[in-house]
């Protein structure tokens, strides 16, 4: 495996204190909370707004009603999280969760007013207690976006758009330790080719780049998600825990067997209204799987689904029906942009079933990192989805992604105006370089979601890792530099390291569900490190 992105080489120079990788809540966060004291720039490969940030519906879960309490929070968290929660981190972002609605409120976020004429709440799946606070209905994220788009502008920090962060920068401190000195920058012109590459040299570089969504050919993120960030950590050699839990959202809206790309999100909130889960044959989906119901955490709602369409009820095995008329005529109002989805396949959904069915949603794992986002690599930081930080465990309970964007976000940036780490000089970096042709990227999502969803079989993750190892033949130095071909080797880089982490558990927890080990074991009640060891890909 490559152990740098290809690219021609740097022209130019920019010194500063923090760089930021990533333009979601998390790292508009951070820019934000830094930028009173430290000179930022934040770099984004695609515009400012074009992340998994602006896509998300539900909103941000935190205790805002007097009946619901901060142990409730925790205790709903820790079940979702099926055992590998840091429960001192879960503690931290519930008890700061309610600050950071607050915060967004005075940025200028405009929060659905409730009838007793605070901020309205409702509830998603897995919570015990209404705690999501959301935006225009089903827009939250969008709102979230807008409100630390403008204040990050505002601030100062120096924003670079259509820049593509290749690859960190390494350097050694007097203990002979190894430390991030900045990062190496593609600038991309509208066509997502190379214009110059250049190094950002800086005493803190913050990963926020999000998830990996893209590594599958279904997804409800957008087509920016491509792991890049955790790649680049990878590679570098920073520890990555946890990659083999991805969420896949129980309800993306189904439009065909072959649809593929980014996908309608069906959002848990319509379920938290009253909406209940069918098959085709009729038959309710969750009824007896859990005591929740349809408002189940989502890796149970995700895996009752794939058991029941494996088993064909009325011939139907790539769907089932969400069935969303109780909610009525307000489900346009309470849900605008869901309801504009649904009518542009032809589906009523104040009338009508919605087909719907599972997708990657989110990366669980991630960076190993605290909420503070201090990484195992001097320099390094990490934040929001491209973090794990303990939060989410095993799987994620719904709304708590924005909140913890917010909350870490906000942590570094102001950690980070107290003390920066040293200043280090970049050391020569001969490491070996390559790219996977920008082709190949359909072949490598296709394998991902027939071999490593929601179900695993042990020979689907051997085929997995076999169409991976051929991939990794096709990496070359002389692959012409794109974003699509740096895309296509982060996601390469990604998908060796989940397939390794996903074969090396054998066992079925939270989003992890195994085929041939279908019980959580005791002795799997721990983390999963990967790390690269001289270009292979090893879990521990």
């Amino acid at each position: 495996m490559a152990k740098r992105l290809a690219s021609p080489e740097p022209t130019w120079e920019i010194d500063t204190d923090v760089v930021v990788l990533g333009s979601g809540a998390a790292g508009l966060s951070v820019a934000l909370a830094a930028r009173p004291v430290r000179d930022v720039i934040l770099i984004t490969k695609d515009t400012l707004d074009a992340g998994s940030t602006q896509w998300a519906q539900g909103g941000l879960a935190a205790v805002l009603d007097p009946d619901d309490s901060i142990e409730n929070h925790v205790r709903d968290t820790l079940a979702a999280g099926a055992g590998l929660c840091n429960e001192v981190a879960v503690r931290t972002l519930v008890t700061e969760a309610p600050t950071a609605i607050r915060y967004l409120s005075r940025l200028g976020a405009a929060f659905d007013p409730g009838d007793d004429g605070g901020i309205a709440l409702t509830r998603e799946g897995g919570h015990s207690h209404d705690r999501i606070v959301h935006a225009g209905g089903d827009q939250s994220g969008a709102e979230v976006q807008k409100t630390l788009d403008e204040s990050v502008r505002h601030a100062g920090v120096r924003v670079v758009e259509h820049a593509f962060g290749l690859d960190l920068l390494i350097g050694y401190n007097a203990q002979g330790h190894r430390c991030v000195a900045g990062v190496r920058v593609a600038l991309l012109d509208e066509n997502g080719d190379v214009q110059s590459v250049g190094d950002i040299t800086a005493r803190a570089v913050v990963v926020a780049t999000g998830g990996f969504g893209q590594v599958y050919a279904s997804t409800s993120n957008p087509p920016a998600v491509t792991g890049d960030g955790i790649a680049l950590a990878l590679r570098a050699g920073a520890e990555i825990v946890d990659i083999e839990f991805i969420q896949f959202h129980p309800t993306v809206l189904w439009t065909g067997p072959d649809a593929t790309g980014q996908q309608a999100l069906i959002s848990e909130a319509v379920r938290g209204e009253g909406a209940i889960l069918f098959d085709a044959a009729g038959e309710r989906v969750m009824k007896g799987v859990h005591s929740q119901e349809d408002l189940a955490p989502r890796d149970i709602v995700a895996a009752a689904i794939s058991k029941r369409m494996s088993e064909s009820p009325a011939g139907v095995d790539d769907h089932v029906f969400l069935d969303a008329r109780s909610i009525g005529a307000r489900f346009v109002t309470r849900f605008p942009s869901i309801t504009a989805s649904c009518l542009v396949v032809g589906i009523n959904p104040v009338q009508d079933l919605i087909p719907v069915a599972p997708a990657a949603h989110y990366a669980c794992g991630g960076i190993r990192a605290d909420l503070d986002g201090v990484t195992s690599l001097i320099g390094l930081f990490a934040v929001g989805e491209a973090a794990c930080t303990g939060v989410h465990g095993a799987n994620r309970l719904a709304s708590n992604s924005l909140t913890e964007g917010v909350v870490a976000g906000t942590r570094v940036g102001r950690s980070l105006s107290w003390s920066l780490p040293e200043n280090i000089r970049p050391a020569e970096d001969d490491r070996v370089s390559g790219l996977l042709p920008a082709e190949l990227r359909a072949e490598l999502r296709g394998t991902m979601s027939k071999h490593v969803g929601v179900l695993r079989a042990p020979d689907g993750l051997r085929s997995a890792h076999d169409t991976l190892q051929r991939l990794l033949d096709k990496v070359d130095a002389d692959v012409v530099a794109t974003r699509r071909s740096f895309e296509a080797t982060n996601l390469l880089t990604v998908a060796v390291a989940l397939v390794a982490a996903a074969t090396a558990r054998t066992e079925s927890r939270g989003c992890h569900r195994r085929t041939d080990f279908t019980q959580a074991l005791p002795e799997w009640q721990r983390h999963l490190l990967v790390i690269d060891a001289d270009g292979t890909i090893t879990p521990q």
